[in-house]
């Protein structure tokens, strides 16, 4: 683990699939969804402690943004039940989950291009009285409620370096840009658990250390998060409990440096690369870079440099 988190003892018992923790936020039960039946998710029990950051890993096809859409009610199981803070959110739709406190950010951005970025955060607040009919013929119900989310909006925009962009169009903005509106956006109803699916993909390296910083504070700030990525390194840095999915299930938990060696992580990730030459160098390399051995990875990349400086001298 990075010296960036602090190691705390976040679980009860041996890390091992579904172990209970010290305090979780959110737990989830026999939760399971099919596609033409395949099982897209098929999770017995996990729990996501609070306060922390929580990685959640896997090949492509594991099922992690299922998971994630099952949770958010962006989309409905076969089965299954799970709780923020002892309260059931099964079966309760999108916006009511983001009013009780968990929100989502998306792989691919939701920002509503033909509004400015100021007119995109206020979308984000709750309790806005102008939204409705008979309240929104009477201004002195809502004004004073608007000017508290003008403020609070600006306020996040600043933060995330936003502010000189308040007033363009959302459509103008970088792809990095996006991830930070969106991020931004979501902390405008004050949420209690963010999760972010890719936070990093598509982002240019120059945004990549201000977007871990954010998600960093978010932890000072009293929030848990829980993201799902591919970038190991970034999973190594920042993530206190890391939850490793594959086939739809979970398959491992526990603490990033643990994990990273755990043998179910490789061969999960073994599984993916079924199609790669294993016995080529660069194939050995693309297995090292996805299960985050870095040191490994050094060594290969070191052996393929090696040879190619031999074929030049040829």
């Amino acid at each position: 683990m990075s010296d960036i988190t602090e190691k705390v003892q976040l679980q009860i018992g041996e890390p091992v699939p579904g172990v209970k923790k010290v305090d979780p936020i959110l737990i989830a039960d026999k939760v399971r969804r099919t596609f033409g039946g395949v099982n897209a998710v098929d999770i017995a029990h996990v729990e996501i402690p609070r306060n922390a950051i929580t990685a959640l890993i896997g090949p492509n096809g594991a099922g992690k943004t299922t998971f994630f859409n099952l949770l958010t009610g962006f989309d409905k199981p076969d089965a299954g039940t799970w709780s923020l803070d002892g309260k059931s959110l099964a079966g309760v739709p999108a916006y009511k989950v983001a009013r009780r406190g968990m929100v989502r950010t998306f792989q691919l951005t939701k920002a509503l291009n033909l509004l400015t970025v100021l007119e995109n955060m206020r979308l984000g607040a709750g309790h806005q009285g102008g939204e409705h009919f008979l309240e929104a013929l009477v201004p002195a119900l809502w004004k004073k409620r608007e000017e508290y989310i003008t403020a609070q909006a600006m306020e996040l925009l600043a933060r995330f370096k936003l502010d000189t962009k308040a007033d363009d169009y959302a459509a103008s903005l970088s792809g990095g840009q996006r991830k930070l509106l969106e991020m931004a956006r979501a902390l405008m109803s004050e949420p209690e658990l963010v999760m972010l699916d890719e936070p990093m993909a598509g982002v240019n390296p120059a945004l990549t250390q201000s977007l871990l910083g954010h998600i960093l504070n978010l932890k000072k700030d009293g929030m848990t998060v829980l993201f799902v990525e591919h970038d190991m390194h970034m999973v190594q840095t920042i993530a206190d409990w890391v939850i490793v999915m594959a086939e739809g299930k979970i398959v491992a938990e526990g603490y990033p440096d643990v994990v990273m060696r755990d043998q179910a992580v490789i061969d999960a990730y073994l599984g993916a690369h079924h199609d790669t030459d294993l016995g080529s160098l660069t194939g050995q390399l693309d297995v090292a870079k996805d299960i985050g051995d870095t040191h490994l990875a050094a060594e290969i990349a070191e052996e393929i440099a090696e040879e190619d400086a031999t074929d030049d001298k040829r």
